[in-house]
């Protein structure tokens, strides 16, 4: 930042608004997470009947769910409490519950719960009756439905990509019920539903399709939205559907022809999608630690003798961001806006397909990181340049506006003005130093927001210790390196990255001229220890990509500073050419007004 006399008020603004702004986007989520902790989920013994229990209820609304008592049961045993279709895909294990046709027991196994190659599959869906319940459905509601214990039958044992099941129930009423389930390659479900009435009266029915999950997914970041998520009339609902919003005041309900619908979390998403041109009834609600995202179709009516059928999709998986704007392309509107891009999209899309297609090349991230770097810092050289530029002039007419200040002294306008004549005549502007700053704030959030929530970038590696540059940098000298086995709180976790980032800003700032102003000087002098505790937490590719800027920043400092060097002997303010200020004119002593009768001597008063 180019140096400021003490005068320059609108200057002093805009330096206050970078420094504070920068500040707010990088400090506010950790400030949030450690003082502002989001309310702890309420505990809860059971939220779901045992398998084939009688004992079935509904949450408010018109799509069913299981609810009632039941003590909780381990994963195996819940697995094993009910008849079950295998899963079996590249990128999707797990099984279907018969019992009820449920979607209730799904893994990932390409990603892992932590960068360990030994740790266990990430778990999407599991069991009612367990911890950690989370499951999706498809079926019809009406007073001839099948009910929710009845016990589907496959055509096969397994559903893989290449070969779709049939599920088929017969209900009381005599009404044939089908669900054709097939999987792509990738995430997404597709059920194609039918009923056969061959009684001799006409049958109306609902289709519905629900996602459904025992206690609230947490939420590491509090700016990225995890809870009830869905794209009604084409448009976004998030923020309105908070767990605390829910849980406080009741069901969310809105209409829409089309859309979807379901739960995610930072990484994951769970979505149901009704058919596209069906007018649905979406409601997302709340009840006994149990929330709910559903949807309810219009009636239909099935002729005596007749048949009908209607197609829903589940997608359920990784938010992989090439996938999920495909299948946003190919008929589920706005899928893409389950990634949590923020302000910043129109920024943080472009910069996160160009760090995808760098590492692609690359194969390392951090290479990709610093590509990246370099790339943004190519495109904005002709700014940055006059940048430089500014700064180098300024530290040559450095001395001299110091000197005219003494020279001045209180005569703060006149001394404003003989700097304000030396810019114009050396053609310096003083806040081109800001412009490249205020530039890279939504650059640098939008990177931010990028290895933050892109499920691409999480888990890679760079060198060394830097295993997971989507992490804080885990190697600090308060533990002397991982030899004492005792992990600072994030906040004062100083790692090799973030020093290295606070000791390239100080470099900068060596660099830069001198602040004119006492306040901004200290003020600056402080900026980067305080960025490097503020940096700490953050992800460690952050804290690569800024102190690569830095270091390309100095290199820039150092060219200029060579082009433009300082005067060897600063002027002093004796020798300073300005012209004196004009003497002030006497006042005039006060006369008779014009045309005013002349006083004459001796002349009294009658």
């Amino acid at each position: 930042m180019p140096p400021q006399d003490n005068q320059s008020p609108d200057v002093k603004n805009i330096v206050l608004a970078v420094v504070l702004s920068t500040m707010v986007l990088l400090g506010w989520t950790v400030v949030a997470d450690r003082f502002f902790p989001t309310e702890a989920p309420t505990p809860v013994v059971s939220t779901a009947a045992p398998a084939g229990d009688p004992a079935v209820a509904a949450l408010p609304g018109a799509a069913p769910a299981i609810a009632g008592p039941g003590a909780i049961l381990g994963r195996d045993a819940a697995l094993a409490a009910s008849p079950r279709v295998a899963i079996d895909t590249p990128r999707l294990k797990g099984s279907i519950n018969l019992t009820g046709a449920r979607f209730d027991d799904l893994v990932l196994p390409s990603y892992r719960q932590t960068n360990d190659k030994a740790s266990p599959p990430v778990r999407l869906f599991s069991p009612s009756r367990t911890a950690d319940a989370q499951f999706a459905q498809f079926g019809w509601v009406g007073a001839l439905a099948p009910p929710a214990t009845a016990v589907w039958t496959a055509d096969r044992p397994t559903l893989t990509s290449a070969t779709p099941v049939t599920l088929s129930t017969t209900a009381p009423s005599g009404l044939v019920f089908r669900q054709k389930i097939s999987v792509d390659k990738d995430f997404l479900f597709t059920v194609e539903q039918s009923i056969e009435n061959p009684g001799a009266a006409p049958v109306v029915l609902q289709p519905f399709g629900l996602v459904s999950r025992r206690g609230e997914a947490k939420a590491a970041e509090t700016n990225v939205h995890v809870g009830p998520i869905g794209v009604l009339q084409d448009t976004l609902k998030d923020s309105d559907l908070e767990f605390e919003k829910l849980r406080d005041d009741g069901p969310q309900r809105f209409t829409s022809t089309g859309g979807w619908l379901g739960l995610t979390e930072k990484y994951w998403l769970a979505a149901s999608v009704p058919d596209q041109k069906a007018k649905i009834a979406a409601t997302f609600q709340y009840a006994a630690g149990q929330y709910q995202a559903d949807w309810l179709a219009d009636a239909v009516t099935v002729p005596a003798g007749g048949r009908i059928a209607s197609t829903a999709k589940l997608f359920a998986g990784a938010k992989d961001v090439d996938l999920i704007d495909r299948y946003a392309e190919a008929g589920i509107p706005r899928l893409d806006k389950s990634v949590s891009w923020g302000w910043f999209e129109v920024i943080a899309k472009p910069i996160f397909h160009l760090l995808d297609f760098l590492f692609k090349f690359t194969g390392n991230f951090g290479v990709a990181i610093i590509g990246l770097t370099l790339i943004v810092r190519a495109i904005m050289f002709p700014i940055a340049n006059k940048q430089y530029e500014s700064m180098a002039k300024m530290r040559l007419i450095g001395p001299r506006m110091k000197a005219i200040q003494e020279k001045y002294g209180d005569d703060k306008l006149r001394a404003q003005q003989e700097i304000m004549a030396i810019y114009k005549t050396e053609k310096v502007n003083p806040l081109a130093g800001c412009l490249p700053i205020v530039l890279q704030i939504p650059i640098f959030y939008a990177l931010y927001k990028t290895l933050l929530i892109s499920i691409e970038m999480r888990h890679q590696p760079f060198v060394l210790w830097l295993t997971d540059l989507s992490a804080p940098d885990p190697l600090t000298p308060l533990n002397l390196f991982g030899l004492i086995a005792w992990q600072p709180p994030a906040m004062i976790a100083l790692g090799v990255l973030p020093i290295l980032l606070g000791v390239t800003m100080w470099l900068q700032q060596k660099l830069s001229p001198a602040q004119m102003d006492p306040v901004q000087q200290q003020v600056f002098a402080l900026m980067p220890w305080l960025f490097m505790f503020f940096m700490a937490p953050f992800a460690a590719g952050l804290q690569l990509y800024w102190t690569i800027n830095n270091l390309v920043s100095i290199g820039q400092q150092l060219y200029m500073n060579r082009k433009y060097p300082a005067p060897a002997t600063p002027p002093s303010a004796a020798v300073i050419d300005v012209k004196p200020n004009p003497p002030k004119a006497a006042p005039k002593p006060a006369g008779p007004k014009p045309g005013a009768p002349k006083p004459t001597a001796g002349r009294r008063r009658k």
